[in-house]
This record gives C-alpha cells, sequence and structure tokens, in this order.
C-alpha cells in the first residue's frame, strides 16, 4: 500500500482553509456592526432547541415497537436524561449518563 503525502497534505490545506473560512465569516459578515440584525437574533434563539429536536429524532428514528424489547431501551435513556437534566440541569451529566444507560442497557436487554 503506498501513500501519496502530497495528496494527504492538499486534502489538509483544503479541510483547515474550509475551517478557517466558515469560522471567520460571521466576523466578516457582523465585525463592524454594533447590533446583529433581527434574523439572527432570532436564529440563535431557535435553532440549538431545533437541533435538538431532529437530534432526538433522528435517534429515535429506528425504534422497532413490534419486536422485543419494544424499545424500551432507547425511551428509558430519554427518559434518564430528561430526569437529570431537569433536576441537575447539567446538560453534560444528563447525556453522560443516559449514554451510559443506553450502552448498558442495549447489551443486557
Amino acid at each position: 500500500m503506498t501513500t501519496d503525502y502530497g495528496f494527504s497534505v492538499a486534502v489538509l490545506i483544503v479541510v483547515a482553509s474550509i475551517t478557517g473560512l466558515t469560522r471567520a465569516i460571521p466576523y466578516l459578515l457582523f465585525g463592524g456592526m454594533n447590533e446583529l440584525p433581527k434574523t439572527v437574533h432570532y436564529l440563535g434563539t431557535v435553532l440549538p432547541a431545533s437541533i435538538m429536536i431532529i437530534l432526538v429524532v433522528y435517534c429515535l428514528r429506528n425504534i422497532d415497537l413490534n419486536t422485543f424489547p419494544f424499545g424500551i431501551v432507547e425511551l428509558l435513556s430519554v427518559g434518564i436524561v430528561v430526569a437529570i437534566h431537569v433536576k441537575k440541569r447539567n446538560a453534560f451529566l444528563s447525556i453522560f449518563l443516559g449514554t451510559a444507560c443506553y450502552m448498558i442497557l442495549i447489551r443486557t436487554v
């Protein structure tokens, strides 16, 4: 197996350039403004919840309620995430414990 280092370097340069550009675009567009446009404020308030809902739907889309374990593993894990987040208000803790619960349950149930 041969390695083409020139191709690898070219890919790294392209990826680094695109990453830098996507991080610089907001500063280039809105850097000189005193206030952000209303649309940007609106998107800043709406998008985080929307993205989380999309991720939950994406993760739960393949639950088969007709065969064992009938989605119990996924729904129990989601319930743990919600309960811990409501009680502790710590996103890291709720995601970590929900993931741990899911990983344990898929191997034991």
